[in-house]
Protein backbone atom coordinates (compact mmCIF):
# COMPACT_ATOMS: atom_id res chain seq x y z
CA UNK A 1 0.00 0.00 0.00
CA UNK A 2 0.93 3.29 -0.95
CA UNK A 3 -0.04 6.48 1.60
CA UNK A 4 1.01 9.51 0.68
CA UNK A 5 1.54 12.63 3.06
CA UNK A 6 -1.14 14.37 1.99
CA UNK A 7 -3.83 13.42 -0.99
CA UNK A 8 -5.06 16.60 -2.50
CA UNK A 9 -6.33 14.71 -5.83
CA UNK A 10 -8.95 12.78 -3.68
CA UNK A 11 -10.38 15.77 -2.43
CA UNK A 12 -10.90 17.61 -5.83
CA UNK A 13 -12.37 14.10 -7.05
CA UNK A 14 -15.12 14.44 -4.47
CA UNK A 15 -15.46 17.96 -5.30
CA UNK A 16 -14.87 18.42 -8.85
CA UNK A 17 -18.61 19.26 -10.65
CA UNK A 18 -18.94 21.27 -7.80
CA UNK A 19 -15.70 23.22 -8.30
CA UNK A 20 -16.47 23.59 -12.22
CA UNK A 21 -19.73 24.56 -11.24
CA UNK A 22 -18.76 27.69 -9.12
CA UNK A 23 -15.41 28.60 -11.58
CA UNK A 24 -17.62 28.90 -14.41
CA UNK A 25 -19.59 32.03 -13.81
CA UNK A 26 -16.29 33.45 -13.35
CA UNK A 27 -15.29 32.94 -16.14
CA UNK A 28 -18.26 33.66 -17.95
CA UNK A 29 -18.24 37.38 -15.93
CA UNK A 30 -14.59 37.89 -16.70
CA UNK A 31 -14.57 38.62 -13.59
CA UNK A 32 -11.39 37.85 -12.58
CA UNK A 33 -9.62 40.42 -9.99
CA UNK A 34 -11.77 41.96 -7.26
CA UNK A 35 -15.12 40.39 -8.60
CA UNK A 36 -18.08 39.61 -6.82
CA UNK A 37 -16.55 36.23 -6.14
CA UNK A 38 -13.79 37.93 -3.67
CA UNK A 39 -16.81 39.87 -1.48
CA UNK A 40 -18.77 36.86 -0.76
CA UNK A 41 -15.95 35.13 0.62
CA UNK A 42 -14.88 37.60 2.61
CA UNK A 43 -18.37 37.83 3.98
CA UNK A 44 -18.60 33.94 4.51
CA UNK A 45 -15.18 33.67 6.24
CA UNK A 46 -15.96 36.76 8.15
CA UNK A 47 -19.33 34.75 9.47
CA UNK A 48 -17.25 31.60 10.03
CA UNK A 49 -14.56 33.23 12.23
CA UNK A 50 -16.90 35.21 13.48
CA UNK A 51 -15.51 38.89 13.54
CA UNK A 52 -16.84 41.47 11.50
CA UNK A 53 -14.35 41.58 8.76
CA UNK A 54 -12.25 39.31 6.61
CA UNK A 55 -9.74 40.88 3.96
CA UNK A 56 -8.58 38.33 0.80
CA UNK A 57 -4.81 38.66 0.28
CA UNK A 58 -2.18 36.95 -2.10
CA UNK A 59 -0.89 34.37 0.69
CA UNK A 60 -0.55 34.06 4.52
CA UNK A 61 2.92 35.55 4.34
CA UNK A 62 0.72 38.99 3.20
CA UNK A 63 -1.59 38.41 5.59
CA UNK A 64 0.74 38.78 8.69
CA UNK A 65 2.67 41.83 6.98
CA UNK A 66 -0.69 44.23 6.13
CA UNK A 67 -1.50 43.05 9.71
CA UNK A 68 1.25 43.97 11.49
CA UNK A 69 1.87 47.40 9.55
CA UNK A 70 -2.28 48.30 9.38
CA UNK A 71 -0.98 47.94 13.32
CA UNK A 72 1.28 50.37 13.34
CA UNK A 73 4.57 48.35 13.11
CA UNK A 74 7.50 49.38 11.21
CA UNK A 75 11.40 50.43 11.66
CA UNK A 76 13.20 50.17 15.32
CA UNK A 77 10.18 47.91 16.80
CA UNK A 78 10.18 44.80 17.70
CA UNK A 79 7.78 41.84 17.51
CA UNK A 80 8.27 38.88 19.68
CA UNK A 81 7.11 35.25 18.26
CA UNK A 82 7.91 31.54 18.42
CA UNK A 83 10.88 29.68 17.28
CA UNK A 84 9.76 26.48 15.88
CA UNK A 85 7.53 27.67 12.91
CA UNK A 86 7.20 28.28 9.44
CA UNK A 87 9.85 31.15 8.35
CA UNK A 88 7.00 32.78 6.87
CA UNK A 89 6.14 34.30 10.45
CA UNK A 90 9.59 35.86 10.93
CA UNK A 91 9.79 36.85 7.33
CA UNK A 92 6.62 38.96 7.96
CA UNK A 93 8.12 40.81 10.52
CA UNK A 94 10.96 41.63 8.59
CA UNK A 95 9.59 43.19 5.49
CA UNK A 96 7.02 45.24 7.96
CA UNK A 97 10.74 46.84 8.77
CA UNK A 98 10.72 45.50 12.60
CA UNK A 99 12.72 42.71 14.01
CA UNK A 100 11.63 39.60 15.24
CA UNK A 101 11.98 38.38 18.26
CA UNK A 102 12.17 34.86 18.84
CA UNK A 103 11.38 32.73 22.32
CA UNK A 104 11.20 29.09 23.16
CA UNK A 105 8.43 26.65 22.91
CA UNK A 106 6.38 24.35 25.74
CA UNK A 107 7.52 21.02 26.06
CA UNK A 108 3.68 19.86 25.86
CA UNK A 109 1.79 21.51 23.31
CA UNK A 110 4.81 22.81 21.14
CA UNK A 111 3.05 26.00 21.43
CA UNK A 112 4.82 29.32 22.52
CA UNK A 113 6.18 30.10 25.69
CA UNK A 114 3.82 33.06 27.18
CA UNK A 115 6.35 33.22 30.07
CA UNK A 116 8.86 33.08 27.84
CA UNK A 117 7.35 36.26 26.08
CA UNK A 118 6.96 37.91 29.03
CA UNK A 119 10.58 37.39 29.36
CA UNK A 120 11.65 38.68 26.18
CA UNK A 121 9.75 42.20 26.32
CA UNK A 122 11.40 45.42 26.16
CA UNK A 123 10.27 49.38 25.53
CA UNK A 124 10.93 48.77 21.40
CA UNK A 125 8.34 45.39 21.75
CA UNK A 126 5.11 46.23 20.27
CA UNK A 127 2.98 43.00 19.16
CA UNK A 128 3.25 39.09 19.77
CA UNK A 129 2.39 37.16 17.19
CA UNK A 130 1.66 33.95 18.20
CA UNK A 131 1.11 31.07 16.21
CA UNK A 132 -1.14 28.31 16.47
CA UNK A 133 0.99 25.36 15.48
CA UNK A 134 -0.33 22.54 13.81
CA UNK A 135 -4.12 22.88 14.11
CA UNK A 136 -4.06 23.69 17.40
CA UNK A 137 -4.20 27.26 19.51
CA UNK A 138 -2.23 29.04 21.37
CA UNK A 139 -2.39 29.85 25.39
CA UNK A 140 -4.18 32.79 24.46
CA UNK A 141 -5.50 34.04 27.63
CA UNK A 142 -2.17 34.04 28.98
CA UNK A 143 -0.85 35.76 25.61
CA UNK A 144 -3.37 38.56 25.72
CA UNK A 145 -3.35 39.55 29.66
CA UNK A 146 0.59 39.82 28.72
CA UNK A 147 -0.25 42.23 26.09
CA UNK A 148 -2.74 44.01 28.01
CA UNK A 149 0.20 45.02 30.58
CA UNK A 150 2.32 46.14 27.93
CA UNK A 151 0.15 47.65 25.47
CA UNK A 152 0.83 45.07 23.07
CA UNK A 153 -1.00 44.41 19.70
CA UNK A 154 -1.35 40.34 19.58
CA UNK A 155 -1.78 39.43 15.77
CA UNK A 156 -2.72 35.45 15.70
CA UNK A 157 -1.07 33.42 13.13
CA UNK A 158 -3.27 31.00 12.29
CA UNK A 159 -2.37 29.55 8.98
CA UNK A 160 -2.41 26.26 10.27
CA UNK A 161 -5.78 26.73 12.33
CA UNK A 162 -8.74 27.44 9.98
CA UNK A 163 -11.83 26.04 12.56
CA UNK A 164 -9.68 25.53 15.77
CA UNK A 165 -11.48 26.90 18.81
CA UNK A 166 -10.00 28.14 21.69
CA UNK A 167 -12.05 27.78 24.82
CA UNK A 168 -15.30 28.25 22.37
CA UNK A 169 -13.68 31.08 20.40
CA UNK A 170 -12.34 30.47 16.90
CA UNK A 171 -8.57 30.68 15.95
CA UNK A 172 -8.21 34.25 14.16
CA UNK A 173 -10.65 36.03 15.97
CA UNK A 174 -9.00 36.70 19.50
CA UNK A 175 -6.28 39.07 18.93
CA UNK A 176 -5.88 42.41 17.44
CA UNK A 177 -5.89 40.38 13.89
CA UNK A 178 -5.95 36.66 12.63
CA UNK A 179 -3.96 35.61 9.41
CA UNK A 180 -4.54 32.65 7.45
CA UNK A 181 -2.93 30.76 4.43
CA UNK A 182 -4.96 29.31 1.95
CA UNK A 183 -1.97 27.50 0.71
CA UNK A 184 -3.50 24.53 -1.03
CA UNK A 185 -2.58 21.83 1.92
CA UNK A 186 -4.45 23.81 4.43
CA UNK A 187 -6.87 22.50 6.10
CA UNK A 188 -8.78 25.29 3.96
CA UNK A 189 -6.77 25.15 0.57
CA UNK A 190 -7.03 27.45 -2.27
CA UNK A 191 -6.03 26.21 -6.27
CA UNK A 192 -2.80 28.24 -5.85
CA UNK A 193 -2.05 30.92 -3.17
CA UNK A 194 -4.16 32.67 -0.98
CA UNK A 195 -4.62 34.40 2.32
CA UNK A 196 -6.72 36.53 4.50
CA UNK A 197 -6.85 38.57 7.35
CA UNK A 198 -9.95 38.81 9.90
CA UNK A 199 -10.51 41.51 12.80
CA UNK A 200 -13.62 43.08 14.29
CA UNK A 201 -11.44 46.52 13.69
CA UNK A 202 -13.09 47.88 10.72
CA UNK A 203 -9.99 50.60 10.54
CA UNK A 204 -7.83 48.21 10.33
CA UNK A 205 -9.78 46.21 7.64
CA UNK A 206 -10.08 49.60 5.89
CA UNK A 207 -6.17 49.88 5.66
CA UNK A 208 -5.57 46.24 4.85
CA UNK A 209 -7.35 46.61 1.96
CA UNK A 210 -5.82 50.04 0.74
CA UNK A 211 -2.29 47.67 1.35
CA UNK A 212 -3.72 44.83 -0.93
CA UNK A 213 -4.61 47.28 -3.62
CA UNK A 214 -1.66 49.77 -4.20
CA UNK A 215 -2.50 52.17 -1.82
CA UNK A 216 -6.07 52.78 -3.10
CA UNK A 217 -9.04 54.02 -1.50
CA UNK A 218 -10.60 53.81 -4.66
CA UNK A 219 -9.93 53.47 -8.30
CA UNK A 220 -6.90 55.88 -8.96
CA UNK A 221 -7.37 57.55 -5.56
CA UNK A 222 -4.09 56.33 -3.50
CA UNK A 223 -3.68 57.45 -0.01
CA UNK A 224 -1.01 55.23 1.23
CA UNK A 225 1.95 52.90 -0.24
CA UNK A 226 0.34 49.52 -1.37
CA UNK A 227 0.98 46.46 -3.11
CA UNK A 228 -0.71 44.29 -5.14
CA UNK A 229 -1.51 41.47 -3.04
CA UNK A 230 -5.29 40.73 -4.29
CA UNK A 231 -7.07 37.32 -3.36
CA UNK A 232 -8.19 36.70 -7.24
CA UNK A 233 -12.14 35.71 -8.12
CA UNK A 234 -11.48 32.00 -8.88
CA UNK A 235 -9.53 31.28 -5.69
CA UNK A 236 -12.29 33.05 -3.96
CA UNK A 237 -14.85 30.95 -5.55
CA UNK A 238 -12.96 27.19 -4.60
CA UNK A 239 -12.67 28.42 -1.15
CA UNK A 240 -16.29 29.83 -1.22
CA UNK A 241 -17.78 25.97 -1.71
CA UNK A 242 -14.71 24.55 0.45
CA UNK A 243 -16.21 26.49 3.55
CA UNK A 244 -19.14 24.45 3.50
CA UNK A 245 -17.41 21.03 3.92
CA UNK A 246 -14.54 22.59 6.18
CA UNK A 247 -16.01 21.54 9.75
CA UNK A 248 -16.94 17.97 8.19
CA UNK A 249 -13.00 17.94 7.03
CA UNK A 250 -11.94 18.52 10.12
CA UNK A 251 -14.67 16.44 12.09
CA UNK A 252 -12.23 13.28 9.81
CA UNK A 253 -8.43 15.00 11.19
CA UNK A 254 -9.90 14.74 14.40
CA UNK A 255 -11.62 10.99 13.79
CA UNK A 256 -8.30 9.66 12.23
CA UNK A 257 -5.93 11.70 15.07
CA UNK A 258 -7.78 9.27 17.83
CA UNK A 259 -7.22 6.06 15.08
CA UNK A 260 -3.75 6.71 15.59
CA UNK A 261 -3.60 7.29 19.06
CA UNK A 262 -5.26 3.86 19.45
CA UNK A 263 -2.91 2.06 16.12
CA UNK A 264 0.26 3.97 18.37
CA UNK A 265 -0.43 2.99 21.92
CA UNK A 266 2.15 1.31 23.48
CA UNK A 267 4.86 2.71 21.21
CA UNK A 268 7.71 4.95 22.37
CA UNK A 269 5.76 7.30 20.50
CA UNK A 270 5.16 10.91 21.95
CA UNK A 271 1.40 11.80 20.82
CA UNK A 272 0.45 15.21 20.18
CA UNK A 273 -1.12 17.42 23.43
CA UNK A 274 -4.49 18.08 22.69
CA UNK A 275 -4.40 21.13 25.70
CA UNK A 276 -7.93 21.67 27.98
CA UNK A 277 -10.49 24.17 26.46
CA UNK A 278 -8.47 23.49 22.59
CA UNK A 279 -10.62 21.80 19.46
CA UNK A 280 -7.38 20.77 17.86
CA UNK A 281 -8.16 20.70 14.05
CA UNK A 282 -5.05 18.21 13.10
CA UNK A 283 -3.51 20.02 10.14
CA UNK A 284 -0.85 17.94 10.92
CA UNK A 285 -0.10 15.07 13.21
CA UNK A 286 3.09 15.75 14.85
CA UNK A 287 4.39 13.04 17.34
CA UNK A 288 8.27 12.51 18.47
CA UNK A 289 10.61 9.83 18.13
CA UNK A 290 13.86 8.99 18.99
CA UNK A 291 15.86 7.84 15.74
CA UNK A 292 13.60 9.86 13.44
CA UNK A 293 15.62 10.35 10.26
CA UNK A 294 15.70 6.41 10.73
CA UNK A 295 12.33 5.86 11.26
CA UNK A 296 11.62 8.64 8.48
CA UNK A 297 13.47 6.15 6.15
CA UNK A 298 12.25 3.20 7.13
CA UNK A 299 8.45 3.87 5.84
CA UNK A 300 9.87 6.00 2.95
CA UNK A 301 10.53 1.82 1.70
CA UNK A 302 7.42 1.21 2.60
CA UNK A 303 5.63 3.83 0.26
CA UNK A 304 4.47 5.75 3.66
CA UNK A 305 5.67 9.06 3.15
CA UNK A 306 5.85 11.78 5.84
CA UNK A 307 7.13 15.02 6.53
CA UNK A 308 9.25 17.29 8.68
CA UNK A 309 7.49 20.69 10.41
CA UNK A 310 9.90 22.15 11.01
CA UNK A 311 13.81 20.85 10.57
CA UNK A 312 15.55 23.97 10.96
CA UNK A 313 14.21 26.17 13.64
CA UNK A 314 14.58 29.82 12.29
CA UNK A 315 17.27 31.35 14.78
CA UNK A 316 19.49 28.22 13.40
CA UNK A 317 18.74 29.61 9.79
CA UNK A 318 21.43 31.52 7.38
CA UNK A 319 18.92 33.85 6.40
CA UNK A 320 18.71 34.95 10.55
CA UNK A 321 22.32 34.59 11.63
CA UNK A 322 21.65 38.22 11.95
CA UNK A 323 19.68 37.74 14.99
CA UNK A 324 22.85 36.88 17.27
CA UNK A 325 21.53 33.65 17.77
CA UNK A 326 22.75 30.61 17.94
CA UNK A 327 22.74 27.07 18.85
CA UNK A 328 21.01 26.14 22.74
CA UNK A 329 19.52 29.85 22.70
CA UNK A 330 15.90 27.82 22.31
CA UNK A 331 16.37 23.89 23.74
CA UNK A 332 13.21 23.21 23.24
CA UNK A 333 12.74 24.13 19.49
CA UNK A 334 16.17 22.59 18.90
CA UNK A 335 15.19 19.43 20.43
CA UNK A 336 11.84 18.88 18.40
CA UNK A 337 13.12 19.93 15.74
CA UNK A 338 15.08 16.58 15.80
CA UNK A 339 12.73 14.28 17.25
CA UNK A 340 9.15 15.67 14.93
CA UNK A 341 7.54 13.54 12.40
CA UNK A 342 4.46 14.61 10.60
CA UNK A 343 2.35 11.58 9.81
CA UNK A 344 0.07 11.23 6.72
CA UNK A 345 -3.30 13.48 7.19
CA UNK A 346 -5.76 14.44 5.33
CA UNK A 347 -9.61 14.13 5.78
CA UNK A 348 -9.97 11.34 2.75
CA UNK A 349 -7.65 8.73 4.72
CA UNK A 350 -8.64 5.39 5.15
CA UNK A 351 -8.90 3.18 7.67
CA UNK A 352 -6.50 1.05 6.28
CA UNK A 353 -4.17 3.45 4.94
CA UNK A 354 -3.56 4.36 9.07
CA UNK A 355 -3.61 0.99 10.15
CA UNK A 356 -0.72 0.57 7.48
CA UNK A 357 0.98 3.77 8.63
CA UNK A 358 1.08 2.39 12.40
CA UNK A 359 1.79 -1.36 11.54
CA UNK A 360 5.01 0.55 9.77
CA UNK A 361 5.70 2.26 12.32
CA UNK A 362 5.44 -0.97 14.90
CA UNK A 363 7.37 -3.09 12.88
CA UNK A 364 10.19 -0.28 12.81
CA UNK A 365 10.43 -0.17 16.88
CA UNK A 366 10.31 -4.38 16.73
CA UNK A 367 12.99 -5.29 13.81
CA UNK A 368 15.08 -1.91 14.54
CA UNK A 369 15.38 -0.52 17.77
Amino acid sequence: MKVPFLDLQAQYRALAPEIQAVIEPVMQAAAFVMGPALGEFERNFAAYCGVRECVGVASGCDALLWALMGCGIGSGDEVITVANTYIATALAISFAGAKPVLVDCLEDSYEIDPEAVRKAITRKTKAIVPVHLYGQAADMDAILNIAREHDLKVIEDAAQAHGALYKGRPCGSIGDAGCFSFYPGKNLGAYGDGGAVVTNDVELAHKIRMFRNYGQSEKYVHETFGWNSRLDSLQAAILNLKLKYLDQWNAARRRHAESYRRGLAGLPVWLPTEMPGNRHVYHLFVVRVPRRDDLLSFLREREVYCGLHYPIPIHLQRAYRQLGYGPGSFPRAEALAKEILSLPMFPEMTDEQIAFVCDGIRAFFETRM
